[in-house]
């Protein structure tokens, strides 16, 4: 049995990756998500567990320690992180696997796994993303600013992946990704 693919769908706040990977998931329902954990609090609707493990910093500072995350980062005040164990024992088993997280986290694991696909989730323009962020209804001002900032020194760091897939509207997105998981598969390399 091969391994599986390990993707990495990254990009800027406010960029849609949740939405973008929430359909992909509905089109390809074997492609096996990776829930992350955070010590941010859960926004209305999302359920811990599924939308992400929602831990105290105590807690997370723990799996830190532990060396049970594959790869964190601090973002907006908040701490992000992939359980290495579920990604690791996914790919073993033949799955491919999705990580949906942000840009440093994608960088700490192109470190750990070269091999992996990494795909730079845009915005169709940085008016579009600052729309995107206050129709949230979440976030003040400092923080949309912060955010704004964060995003354009996030793009300049495109280079470091393997795609850029343009967010303009979902289906289109999909659709980019869907061709290439597809197209990754039929490399000779793999």
């Amino acid at each position: 049995m091969s391994k599986g693919i390990l993707f990495v769908l990254s990009g800027p706040s406010g960029v849609g990756k949740g939405t973008v990977c929430s359909a992909l998931r509905g089109k390809l329902p074997d492609l096996v998500y990776s829930v992350s954990a955070t010590t941010r609090s859960p926004r209305q609707g999302e359920v811990n567990g599924v939308n992400y493990f929602f831990k105290t910093r105590d807690e997370f500072l723990d799996m830190m320690q532990n060396d049970q995350l594959l790869e964190y980062a601090e973002y907006v005040g908040n701490y992000y992180g992939t359980p290495r164990d579920f990604v690791e024992k996914t790919l073993e088993s033949g799955n491919d696997i999705i990580l949906e997280i942000e840009v440093q986290g994608a960088l700490q694991v192109k470190q750990k796994f070269p091999e992996g696909v990494f795909i730079f989730l845009l915005p169709p323009s940085l008016d579009e993303l600052k729309d995107r962020i206050i129709g949230r209804g979440t976030e003040n001002q400092a923080t949309i600013d912060h955010r704004m900032t964060v995003a354009v020194d996030e793009i300049n760091l495109m280079q470091h992946y393997d795609y850029a897939v343009v967010n303009d509207q979902i289906d289109c997105a999909c659709k980019r990704i869907e061709s290439i998981i597809i197209a990754e598969h039929c490399k000779i390399k793999k």
